[in-house]
């Protein structure tokens, strides 16, 4: 499709690799994180955008107009994929950062601070469809009561938008103690309107043992969670969270969000493990 429709030069036959550390199917936008990466490798490969990667640079960005294309056509494969998506993942894939969201509008936000976390999988697998379902026949059969649910939960996003712009430039500690409120708040709203489920509760009382923060993240129903990790959260604290999470049968990753978004990166700065990877296949 891609000398087809843009007629670049022509693509010669390709092995494509693809190695990943996120976990299908459990709500972290992989097919999206896919689809992006290989959207941004036929597009260079065709010349459709520049290899933007100069010798000697360990990693390199394409320009607004470059990332465009990649998201445009990252979002055919997730349609591909899923049908009928959002857009959501496959932008936040390409742009990085944090992304607002409204009535099918996708609008990036400007200086957002990166957050630690901790990602946690239930390994408890569930049906979007299913559960986007379930919602949307409460809301029909509630409307009184879920309405106002709704407008509360858009209510804590807006809230946390700000909150989050204000950071960059006032690196407060703070800040933290309400960004946990509105995690709490927004955990208990999503059970209310039935994307919960006890293995999430079960993640949310373990680290709250340990004075962390949790909600869940994607469809819910099971699937993932994530642990606000505040700059000033002891690392025997994390371990030990991690530790208890493990027992449940969870699976436990410290990452961050609001990272940087599809990046060309030169073969001599991957690490050992993503080389190792990619030779062996």
């Amino acid at each position: 499709p891609c000398v087809a429709s843009l007629r670049f030069r022509d693509v010669p036959s390709v092995d494509i690799l693809v190695w990943s550390e996120l976990p299908t199917g459990a709500g972290l936008g992989s097919s999206a994180a896919y689809a992006v990466c290989l959207a941004a490798a036929l597009l260079t490969v065709c010349g459709a955008i520049s290899c933007p990667l100069k010798e000697g640079e360990p990693t390199a960005r394409w320009t607004e107009e470059e990332l465009a294309l990649i998201n445009r056509w990252a979002f055919q494969g997730e349609r591909v994929i899923h049908g009928n998506p959002s857009g959501v993942d496959n932008a936040v894939g390409t742009w990085g950062g944090a992304l607002r969201y409204q009535s099918g509008k996708i609008t990036p936000l400007k200086r957002v601070p990166m957050l630690k976390i901790l990602l946690t999988n239930t390994k408890v697998p569930r049906s979007t469809k299913v559960l986007v379902a379930g919602v949307k026949e409460k809301i029909l059969k509630f409307p009184a009561i879920m309405n106002p649910v709704l407008d509360s939960i858009d209510a804590i996003s807006q809230e946390c938008q700000s909150v989050l712009e204000a950071m960059p430039a006032n690196p407060s500690p703070e800040y933290y103690p309400v960004l946990e409120e509105l995690f709490d708040i927004n955990q208990h709203h999503l059970n209310v309107m039935g994307a919960g489920h006890p293995s999430l509760d079960r993640l949310c009382r373990v680290t709250a043992s340990h004075g962390l923060h949790s909600k869940l993240t994607g469809a819910g129903g099971g699937g993932c969670g994530i642990t606000l990790l505040r700059p000033d959260t002891s690392p025997l604290a994390v371990e030990a969270a991690k530790q208890d999470l493990c027992a449940c049968g969870f699976e436990c990753w410290e990452t961050s969000i609001g990272a940087p978004g599809v990046t060309l990166h030169s073969s001599s700065s991957l690490n050992t493990q993503v080389l190792h990877a990619l030779t062996e296949g």
